[in-house]
C-alpha cells in the first residue's frame, strides 16, 4: 500500500522471522557463534533464552540456515505440547525418516539411533531444536535428557538446543530437572536493543527494503526513532509493529516523513504505555508492578488536574474523584 510512496520494494517491518532482515548486534553474533561452535564440537545440550519479541525464532531460522550450509541435519520442534511418542515421531519425520505411523517408542528410538550412528560415521552432526521450550512439561524435558544419552565413547550423537523465554531458566533450576540442567554446556541469552541499536535497526530494515541510509533516516528521523524506543524498550517485535503502523499513518496523511506525533498516535492505539513498561523492567514482582502502576496512574491524574487548574480549565481546589 505505501511501498511506492516511500520508495521501497518490499515491506520492511513484517513480524515474520525472515533471516534476510537479521540485525546482528554483538550479542546476536556471540550467541550464533557459540551455538554453531557447540554444534560442530558436539557439545550436546545448549540453551538459548530471551524475552518475548527479542528475536529468538529469527535466530533459530538463521542458525538453521548456517547449519544447512555445513551439511548439518536439523529437526525443529516448534510445538512443545507433545507427548514423548508424538515428540519422537515428529523428530524422525522432520529428519526425513519413514515413521509409518508407529506408536512404538522403542522402534522410534531405534530408528533414530540408527540414523544418528550413520550420520556420526559420516562425521556430520545432527541437531534437535526445541522452540518455546518454556512451555514443555517435565515429562517432555525428561525425554530430551534421555535423548542426550545417545552417544559414543567419544561424542554426543544428537546436539540439542532448547530455545525459550527466561522462564525456561527457572524450569531448569527446579529439582525435577537437575539432571537435565547438569548437561547444559552452553547458555546464551538475547536482550532488547539499546536506543542506538534501535535506530540502526530501523534504518537497516528500510535499507534492506530498497532504499539508502539517507532516505531511511529521512523517513524515520532520529527523534521519531527515539520515541519508538521509549514505547518499545528495544523489543524488535514491538519496534516492527510501531514502524509498520506509523508508515501506514504517514501514508494516509500523504506525508513522506514519520514524525513523533504519528508514532505516539500509533502507540496509543496499540495501548502501549511507557511507564508501565518501565515498571516491568525494574525487577518488581507482579503484585508490586500493579501497585507501582496504580501509583503512577494516580500521579498522572493529579498532574493533569494541576495543569488544568493552572491554566484555568477547572477551578482550583476542585476534587478529582
Amino acid at each position: 500500500m505505501y511501498l511506492q510512496s516511500f520508495g521501497l520494494n518490499r515491506h520492511p517491518f513484517e513480524i515474520s522471522p525472515d533471516p534476510y532482515f537479521l540485525f546482528a548486534t554483538p550479542r546476536h553474533k556471540e550467541a550464533l557463534a557459540s551455538v554453531v561452535h557447540g554444534v560442530m564440537r558436539r557439545k550436546g545440550l545448549m540453551v538459548l533464552t530471551g524475552e518475548v519479541g527479542t528475536g529468538k525464532t529469527l535466530m533459530v531460522r538463521c542458525l538453521m540456515e548456517l547449519l544447512r550450509h555445513r551439511n548439518v541435519a536439523t529437526s525443529n520442534v516448534f510445538n512443545p505440547r507433545l507427548n514423548p511418542v508424538e515428540f519422537l515421531q515428529f523428530i524422525n519425520t522432520d529428519l526425513g525418516l519413514t515413521v509409518a505411523n508407529s506408536r512404538n517408542k522403542r522402534s522410534l528410538l531405534l530408528q533414530l539411533y540408527t540414523y544418528l550412528i550413520s550420520r556420526q560415521r559420516a562425521n556430520v552432526p545432527t541437531v534437535l531444536i526445541l522452540d518455546e521450550a518454556q512451555n514443555a512439561d517435565v515429562e517432555l524435558l525428561e525425554e530430551v535428557r534421555l535423548l542426550t544419552n545417545l552417544e559414543t565413547a567419544q561424542q554426543k550423537l544428537l546436539q540439542v538446543i532448547l530455545v525459550g523465554q527466561p522462564e525456561l531458566d527457572q524450569q531448569l533450576d527446579s529439582p525435577q530437572l537437575r539432571q537435565l540442567k547438569q548437561r547444559v554446556t552452553i547458555r546464551c541469552s538475547l536482550e532488547p536493543l539499546t536506543d542506538t541499536e534501535t535506530m540502526a535497526y530501523v534504518w537497516q530494515r528500510l535499507q534492506r527494503a530498497g532504499t539508502d541510509l539517507a532516505h531511511a533516516s529521512a523517513i524515520f528521523p532520529a527523534a521519531s526513532v527515539a520515541t519508538i524506543y521509549r514505547y518499545s524498550f528495544g523489543t524488535p517485535r514491538i519496534i516492527n509493529t510501531l514502524c509498520e503502523n506509523s508508515l501506514i499513518n504517514a501514508y494516509a496523511r500523504q506525508s513522506r516523513v514519520v514524525n513523533e506525533e504519528m508514532v505516539k498516535e500509533v502507540a496509543h492505539d496499540l495501548r502501549l504505555n511507557i511507564r508501565s513498561r518501565a515498571a516491568t523492567d525494574t525487577g518488581l514482582t507482579s503484585q508490586q508492578q500493579v501497585l507501582a502502576q496504580s501509583v503512577l496512574d494516580i500521579m498522572d491524574v493529579m498532574e493533569k488536574a494541576a495543569r488544568r487548574a493552572a491554566t484555568g480549565t477547572i477551578p482550583p481546589g476542585t476534587k478529582i474523584v
